[in-house]
């Protein structure tokens, strides 16, 4: 008996050091310092409470350790008046500030949320328990890689608008790769990244054209503004949204480096908007596409309807503003400024609302259930 269970404690201990070995070795080139994050374009967490940081004024991305922080109950998360509550913490005005992204941990549901002042400064703020508590960067444990051809610092397109900020446009963590959209400095400027985690010296990227059904011609220039890596009819892809706002597909093993690859555009989701983030939710078995523009509301799209389109949208939409391709529903979410996952079927919202309060909060699930 003494014997059996002996052996059971020795199995129980080699399968916990297995995975204490996995688990470190995520974390095994991690220093402890200071980052030298210039900015937060995109945020996105991968395994063991690592959140990655793409820091476009640098052209980095950034992996953070934040396992130290305590799991916070924020199942009943309400902040009204966060534009002004930041500005307040950071002793200006809401016209100096701009929440850049939200990112929720989902491990423990614990909410990020990243800021830019008018000083150039970017700072990153955690969620207690309907709090702000700033989280410091200046000191932490992290590891880092360098974007290669980067679009150039002062880039600018045809209307004189700044383009480095778009170095990293969105990115996100899947099966020990960070996934990562931008652009770069070659002819074919819109770029696909695909990053090994941890970080090696090696990165791939390919050029992306897509047929851009509101502007009747084929593009190569624009950005993936947002995006995420999924599952269609059990192969991997990436479903992409783009400026005046193509929704396009691209098969992942299709997307290799030094290749040019052209997308499937399924949908034209209206002229005149940019989607801002992009989520996958599942709820009574089935999944849904939820989509935050800049102007019009959160779009929910069926995966069965993305599934069962097989065409490609090749001519212009002459009609200002309509949408063709896969069926899509606005939801009664308009002004959403930030969107991620909560839980396994929610989702959480940055909101300006009607009264002109900007909003933290969760979205009503009731509109994701068969």
């Amino acid at each position: 008996m003494k014997t059996l269970v002996t052996f059971i404690i020795t199995l129980i201990l080699f399968f916990l050091t297995i995975t204490g070995n996995a688990n470190s070795s995520l974390k095994a080139n991690f220093t402890t310092g200071n980052p030298e994050i210039k900015s937060i374009n995109s945020m996105t967490f991968g395994p063991k409470c690592i959140l990655f940081i793409g820091d476009s004024k640098s052209a980095q991305i950034v992996a953070i350790d934040v396992s130290s922080h305590p799991k916070v109950d924020n199942s009943k998360v309400k902040i009204d008046l966060l534009d002004q509550l930041i500005a307040d913490m950071l002793g200006t005005t809401t016209d100096q500030i701009q929440i850049t992204d939200m990112a929720v941990n989902p491990e423990n549901n614990n909410i990020y949320l990243s800021v830019h002042h008018g000083s150039g400064t970017a700072i990153l703020f955690k969620v207690d328990n309907n709090k702000l508590k700033p989280v410091s960067l200046d000191n932490i444990s992290h590891s880092k890689t360098s974007l290669l051809d980067p679009i150039a610092m002062d880039a600018k397109d045809k209307r004189g608008r700044e383009l480095r900020k778009w170095a990293v446009a969105d990115m996100q963590y899947t099966s020990g790769k960070i996934m990562l959209s931008g652009l770069s400095n070659k002819e074919f400027g819109s770029t696909f990244r695909s990053i090994d985690f941890p970080f090696t010296k090696e990165q791939n990227y390919s050029s992306l054209e897509i047929y851009h059904a509101a502007h009747g011609k084929y593009e190569t220039h624009a950005p993936i503004k947002a995006f995420v890596p999924t599952k269609i009819k059990g192969s991997s892809h990436i479903i992409a949204g783009y400026t005046c706002t193509p929704l396009v597909i691209f098969p992942t093993d299709q997307i290799k480096p030094g290749v040019h690859n052209k997308g499937r555009t399924v949908a034209e989701l209206g002229s005149g908007n940019s989607p801002i983030d992009m989520i996958e939710v599942e709820n009574g078995g089935k999944r849904y596409l939820l989509i935050a523009n800049s102007n019009r509301p959160l779009m929910k799209m069926e995966f069965s309807d993305l599934e069962t389109y097989e065409g490609s949208l090749t001519t212009p939409v002459i009609k200002k503003g309509a949408a063709v391709g896969v069926d899509y529903v606005n939801l009664p979410f308009v002004n959403v400024q930030q969107l991620d996952n909560y839980g396994p079927s929610g989702f959480l919202i940055v909101q300006r609302e009607s009264n002109g309060n900007l909003a933290l909060k969760q979205g009503r699930t009731w509109w994701i259930e068969k």
